[in-house]
């Protein structure tokens, strides 16, 4: 398997919803809510991608596609603070692998990929957040993210069932 990481613009989000919508409801369907319920369905996968639209055409959002050949099977997003006094910072947002490509290293190149995308764009400091004692909490810890707390009942399951999620962060070296 060889990856390549590149940037999609908002022009590319159209022709690449198929693959787009099939890689979130995998991730979703397979137990990473990335802020949706399972079974999350097609046409909400495919209306979560194309509101992204603004930010990126804005440059206030990246969203990079990692492929394998020429098949999608990864993607992670750096929201990018406009404030003044936040220009610094980056928050980390919705880093999916493929069920079937998990730890095989799309997720690492992915964030290493994030990482300087947010130096190259001055970003220094990295923030995000994830559901508490899930794989991502141990994903992210692993690669040099710190927890700065967490906090309870963030969000909800489909039978309202409450979970707790962990704020994490990594300052980026030059």
């Amino acid at each position: 398997m060889s990856i390549t990481i590149r940037p999609l613009s908002s022009a590319e989000l159209e022709d690449l919803l198929p693959p787009l919508t099939r890689l979130l409801a995998d991730a979703v369907n397979g137990g990473s809510p990335m802020g949706f319920l399972a079974p999350v369905t097609e046409d909400g996968c495919r209306d979560y991608w194309l509101s992204l639209r603004p930010e990126l055409q804005a440059g206030s959002r990246v969203l990079l596609a990692a492929y394998d050949e020429d098949v999608i099977v990864g993607t992670g997003q750096l929201s990018l603070s406009l404030w003044p006094n936040a220009r610094h910072r980056a928050e980390l947002q919705k880093l999916i692998v493929g069920n079937s490509l998990r730890r095989r290293g799309v997720g690492r190149s992915l964030l290493a990929a994030l990482h300087d995308v947010a130096r190259q764009r001055g970003r220094s400091l990295l923030v995000l957040n994830t559901r508490r004692g899930d794989v991502g909490e141990r994903f992210y810890k692993g690669l040099g993210y710190t927890e700065v707390g967490v906090i309870p009942g963030w969000s909800a399951g489909a039978a309202g069932e409450r979970y707790d999620h962990v704020t994490l962060y990594q300052e980026l070296s030059s």
